[in-house]
């Protein structure tokens, strides 16, 4: 049985389901993405179109589901080390607070599959000493924090961590887990992870130091995506750092923050 073709009405039911439940704006050109992810839910649930699959998701009845989609039509890309030089703030930022005795409190707003939040984590663990800090991760997709709190990883995407944090915070898989790696208890444990939709009023986080909304911002109009800066800053301290993606800008987006280095911004 080949897969069903997706019309032209059906994809744009699904980038309005997509724009509506998470804010994000699906180009014409994510048509063959669209239907690649979601071909293998229409044969799990034996339907022959996706405009069959669009009423399931509709009609309310599998909440699951919805989440099963969400989790496919969301890009989930990162690394160890990204975008270095907010990793070189961020030890600045730590060992001055470190050296007033002032715990710290980072949030990454789109952590994926755990990849920053843990490189946030080594970061704070080395500069930190014996003063509290507090990483949380969020992220809309339930699979991909699933795979964040396992912390465990394919070695070829751990390229970016220096040899000395590889050394200290990580544990390289023998046997049958050989070719992998695993960050360590002591550093999983700093971590927390929670399912957030950042194009919802936010739940009850609290507020932080330092918040890294990186390589999100892309995916919205501009409209969302004040909404979304606005959400953000209103659980940053005033004088907190945010970080965004090298490719984004906040120009025009918010005057709460005034920009003190490429990507990085500090809350008015």
């Amino acid at each position: 049985m080949h897969d069903p073709v997706i019309t032209e009405r059906e994809f744009e039911r699904f980038q309005r389901f997509i724009h509506e439940t998470a804010g994000i704006r699906l180009s014409p050109a994510k048509k063959a993405l669209v239907s690649g992810r979601l071909s293998r839910r229409l044969r799990e649930h034996e339907l022959g179109s996706y405009e069959e699959y669009y009423r399931l998701l509709a009609s309310g009845e599998q909440p699951d589901e919805v989440q099963a989609a969400i989790d496919l039509l969301t890009t989930n890309e990162t690394y160890f080390f990204r975008e270095p030089r907010h990793f070189e703030l961020l030890g600045r930022l730590a060992a001055e607070a470190a050296a007033a005795a002032r715990p710290l409190r980072v949030w990454s707003a789109a952590s994926s599959s755990g990849e920053e939040c843990y490189t946030i984590a080594m970061v704070l663990a080395e500069a930190m000493g014996s003063t509290p800090w507090d990483v949380l991760g969020t992220d809309i997709s339930s699979r991909v924090l699933e795979r964040a709190r396992r912390g465990l990883y394919p070695l070829e995407r751990t390229e970016g961590i220096p040899p000395a944090l590889l050394k200290r915070h990580c544990l390289r898989g023998t046997g049958k887990a050989e070719g992998t790696l695993l960050v360590s208890r002591a550093l999983r444990e700093r971590v927390r992870f929670a399912q957030v939709n950042l194009n919802r009023p936010l739940p009850a986080i609290g507020r932080f130091d330092v918040v890294f909304l990186r390589n999100v911002m892309i995916y919205f109009d501009a409209e969302t995506k004040a909404q979304i800066v606005a959400r953000v800053l209103g659980q940053l301290e005033p004088g907190g750092h945010l970080m965004i993606g090298h490719s984004e800008t906040l120009h025009g987006v918010s005057d709460a923050v005034r920009q003190v280095a490429p990507s990085t911004y500090v809350k008015r």
